[in-house]
Order: structure tokens, then C-alpha cells, then sequence
């Protein structure tokens, strides 16, 4: 950013970190507006007072969290128009609080992206990164729009992939030392679903601009991920009751009670091997189940489930697989989060109220970004196993963050920490245990600054009756900076399990119980099998 104002920017006196220095933090931060130079178009900057921020909720109410005074700057990033006359860039949100702590954040997205979220950095069960001092970035992922129409053009999709990850870091990174007149003692990305694919990308693609990641949930294999979804569709969609105009009504594929019984059936087979039966299979890699024995016999009508629905549900938990039988994808775990909403409201929807988001999203997604050529329209039914890796492996080579070799990012300190729900019906957790034991095979040396965490029963992200109230954030702080790997989280239960707190173990250790209350944390220890 070579631009006269950007110069004059970073030669600027330092901003006094007194949040009541409200005329210079108002001086300082309106400087930044209209600077425009390598592509960065800085569109407004406004000084604004301590208070409430508000975010859109995981499928509920929105959730309010507090902010400090801070220097709110939005832009975006190489704006230009595509030849159908679309306006493309990546649009981002930089917030600059007073005081800094000289720590950066960059706020994963979500989904296709689409939008820029209040760049906050909320942190699970922690105060939020910007409340703690951080500067904290938010992007679009180069696009307007949460479809997938942004891939019929080559460079969003590229954007999407990962490029607007680089961009929107170095953007952000001027920014700052314009802003402060010096740049972040330590840099940071944390993100969940989509947001945990651009952890990973960012630590394989950019190795030296990030400290350390927290990548939650992450859709690493983001295009085997919508050729699971699309099986998923196409198997439940047999076993389905017909609608007036002869269409899959997915949300009637299992009713509640079916899913109840699979459930209940787990926790009776698992849950009690990481010794105590509380609802939480705490070991899910030993957990060897199958639910054939729920299966109706003849003239059997109630406390079982029909055989064909058994049979699709052991398909889409093992996994999509081609003709020949080779996996096209993960097995998922067996897990008592099977009955819950969050695992509903993806693999099947809610009768009479939405259908499947893997409906919904993966069948856009699939038919126009992962597919080359795209195939816009096509039934997010309709899936050709043995013709899948060919038709989306173009856009697996952009968007996949699956690299194993990072000892760049390992050779400057950086530590990378991976948290997955157990019942997660959008991205495997399994999946993401394959991705961390390739690292352990792969680059040994840099596996010593990854760390993983399974979380039983909670579905994608959070939610469910589990332990999903922790924070990464705090964890990755004290491993990079203090040099304190951690080897357990304290997580504490959401809504469904008020008052109960888990150890969340360094995998392969699991959290064994060995006495005293068993709704605390410290009446379990965490081993290893």
C-alpha cells in the first residue's frame, strides 16, 4: 500500500489507547476513510462508543455481546464487475479497539459466505476477542449472496477458495499499522464449519501470517463433504413418503421416535465405557454399535424400526461409497446426538416447517460451484457415485484445505487447535480424526503443535445435550504465547445440560470418570486408550 495517504497513515503519531480519548480516536479513525491503494478500498471508518453488538444466532434468537470503543472500518478488496455486470470484491469489517492488546483476529466465515458479520470474535464460553483487546477482521469471502451464484465467475470462486483469505489478512494487517502505528505482536484466525476450512487453509496457504488457528467443525474436505450430502439426500429420499405432487418429503424419512430409539440404543451399547453411564459416550472411537437389532420383525409395530429405514440409516452413517464399494467419503461416529434438532434440521428438516439444509444448500453448492461444468438446476437428488470425484475434482484442488506438510507454520511457532461435535450430520468427525492422524504419519515434527478435541453429542458447531460451552480462544493464547499445550479444555454444558462440566480431551485421550460428583469435571481424568 504505497498510495501518499497510506504513507502518511503509517507515519501518523499512535493512536492514545484511552477509550476516553474520544476526539483522536474520532481524528485518527476518520483518517482511514477513502484511503484506496493495491485494491484496498477503505469505504467508511467511524469512531463508535462502548455498547452492544448484536449476531445473528445459530438457528435461533440473535445473541448480543458487548464491545469497547472502538474504529470500525469497512471496505472492500479489488472491487470490480464480472461481464454479466455482478459486483464482485471481498467486502470485509476491521474493528480497532482502544485500548489494543497488539493481538489480530481474523473472524471465520460460514456456509458459501456471502455476507460480512460484525467482526467481534465471539469465543464460546470466553469474552469475545474484541472485548479482550483484539483487533478483530470479518470478510464476505469475495461475494454478495449466500447461494452459490458467485461461482459461475473464476476469480470468486477463487476468492471463495481461498484467496480472499490472504487478501483480506494483508488488507487488515496495514490497516492496523496505519491505525496504530504498529503492526499485531501476534496474529490469530478462528472460524467454525466453512470458518474452520479457512483456519486450515490459512495455516496451509499462508503458514507465516498466523500465530496460531482454531479451526471448529471444519469442512477441510469441503467438496467430498457435498458428495456425502447429495448420497445422504438420494438414500433418504428412498426410503421417504411421497408429497401430493410425487416429491421426497425427507422430513418424514424418520420420524422423531426412530431416532429417539437409535439414540437411546447408543447411549445402552457406549456410553458407559469411559466408566459412567451419564448420557455422553465419551469414547466414541470404541464405540462399535449397530442398530440392526432395532430392526421390526414381522407383526412387530411399536419400540422398533422398520427395516429399510435401518438400512439407510446405516448407509449414510458409514459413509457415501461408489459402486465398488470405495469410500467417496467419512464414516460418521455413532452418537446419541442423532435425536436432536441440530441433526434433523440437516439430514432430514422438520416436517411442515423447513426442509433438509443438505436439501436446501448442498444441492445449490453441489450443482454450481462444486461441479465442472456446472449444473445448475440439477435435483440435489441426483448424484452419480462413480462419476463424483471426476465431476467436482476441479474445485476440490482450489477449496480442499487438505495439506498435511506444514513446517513453515510450525517452524515460526504457529499451533493449530481442532474441535469437532461428535454428532455433527454436516462434516464428519471421523473426517477430521483421518486429517489429524495423516499429520501424526505425514509431518511428525509439525504434528507436536496440532492438537484435536472431540465433543460428545453436540451437533454442528454447538447445540445438542453436550458439553459445548468452552473456549479455544483462551487455549490457543497460553499454547502460543506461554508455551502451554493443552492436553484438556474445560467445557461446561449448554441449555440441554445445565450444571454438568467435562474435561474436553487431547485426542486420542478420552475423559475417563474415577469418582466424586459426576456432573464435575474433576471427577475424570483424561486417557489414553
Amino acid at each position: 500500500m504505497r498510495s501518499a495517504l497510506w504513507a502518511a497513515l503509517l507515519g501518523a503519531p499512535a493512536l492514545a489507547l484511552a477509550p476516553s480519548a474520544a476526539s483522536a480516536a474520532a481524528f485518527d479513525c476518520a483518517a482511514l476513510r477513502g484511503a484506496h491503494e493495491d485494491g484496498v478500498v477503505v469505504e467508511a471508518a467511524e469512531a463508535l462508543p462502548a455498547g452492544p453488538v448484536s449476531l445473528p444466532g445459530m438457528g435461533g434468537p440473535p445473541v448480543t455481546l458487548q464491545s469497547p470503543a472502538v474504529c470500525k472500518v469497512t471496505g472492500v478488496i479489488e472491487p470490480r464487475k464480472a461481464p454479466d455486470g455482478t459486483a464482485y470484491g471481498v467486502r470485509f469489517e476491521l474493528r480497532l479497539p482502544a485500548p489494543w492488546n497488539g493481538r489480530f483476529l481474523f473472524q471465520g466465515g460460514g456456509g458459501l459466505d456471502g455476507s460480512v458479520l460484525p467482526a467481534v470474535g465471539a469465543a464460546g464460553s470466553g469474552a469475545p476477542a474484541l472485548a479482550r483487546g483484539y483487533a478483530v477482521l470479518s470478510m464476505d469471502g469475495g461475494h454478495e449472496g449466500r447461494d452459490a451464484s458467485f461461482a459461475a465467475d473464476q476469480q470468486a470462486r477463487l476468492d471463495y477458495a481461498y484467496q480472499a483469505v490472504g487478501k483480506a489478512t494483508a488488507a487488515a494487517k496495514a490497516l492496523i499499522r496505519a491505525y496504530y502505528n504498529r503492526g499485531p505482536q501476534r496474529s490469530y484466525f478462528m472460524g467454525c464449519s466453512n470458518g474452520g476450512r479457512e483456519a486450515m487453509m490459512a495455516v496451509q496457504r499462508y503458514p507465516l501470517e498466523f500465530d496460531g488457528a482454531v479451526a471448529g467443525a471444519p469442512g477441510y474436505r469441503l467438496s467430498r463433504a457435498a458428495i456425502q450430502e447429495a448420497f445422504a439426500n438420494r438414500t433418504l429420499a428412498a426410503i421417504a413418503p411421497r408429497d401430493a405432487q410425487g416429491r421426497p418429503d425427507l422430513a418424514r424419512a424418520l420420524s422423531d421416535a426412530d431416532l429417539k430409539l437409535v439414540s437411546e440404543a447408543v447411549l445402552k451399547a457406549c456410553d458407559a465405557q469411559d466408566g459412567l453411564a451419564d448420557g455422553l459416550v465419551s469414547h466414541p472411537a470404541a464405540c462399535a454399535f449397530s442398530p440392526r437389532s432395532l430392526a421390526c420383525k414381522p407383526g412387530q409395530a411399536s419400540g422398533c424400526v422398520a427395516p429399510d429405514k435401518i438400512a439407510a440409516l446405516e448407509a449414510v452413517v458409514g459413509g457415501a461409497k461408489d459402486s465398488q464399494g470405495r469410500a467417496l467419503y467419512s464414516r460418521y461416529y455413532w452418537d446419541s446426538g442423532i435425536s436432536e434438532l441440530g441433526w434433523r434440521m440437516w439430514m432430514l428438516g422438520v416436517p411442515g416447517q423447513m426442509p433438509a439444509l443438505n436439501v436446501v444448500l448442498g444441492g445449490d453448492a453441489m450443482s454450481r460451484y462444486f461441479m465442472t461444468p456446472a449444473q445448475p438446476g440439477r435435483s440435489p437428488f441426483d448424484i452419480d457415485l462413480d462419476q463424483a470425484l471426476v465431476e467436482t475434482a476441479q474445485t476440490a484442488a482450489i477449496n480442499d484445505a487438505t495439506s498435511t506438510f506444514l513446517n513453515s507454520f510450525s517452524g515460526h511457532g504457529g499451533k493449530l487447535i481442532l474441535y469437532h461435535g461428535v454428532s455433527d450430520p454436516v462434516f464428519s468427525a471421523a473426517d477430521t480424526v483421518g486429517w489429524y492422524e495423516d499429520v501424526q504419519h505425514n509431518d511428525p515434527a509439525s504434528a507436536a503443535g496440532v492438537r484435536l478435541f472431540l465433543v460428545p453429542a453436540m451437533n454442528h458447531c454447538g447445540g445438542g445435550r453436550a458439553t459445548d460451552q468452552f473456549d479455544m480462544l483462551s487455549a490457543i493464547e497460553a499454547w502460543v504465547e506461554e508455551g502451554r499445550a493443552p492436553e484438556s479444555v474445560l467445557a461446561k454444558g449448554g441449555p440441554e445440560l445445565p450444571g454438568v462440566s467435562r474435561p474436553l480431551c487431547a485426542y486420542p485421550a478420552y475423559p475417563r470418570y474415577t469418582g466424586g460428583d459426576p456432573k464435575a469435571a474433576d471427577g475424570f481424568v483424561c486417557e489414553k486408550p
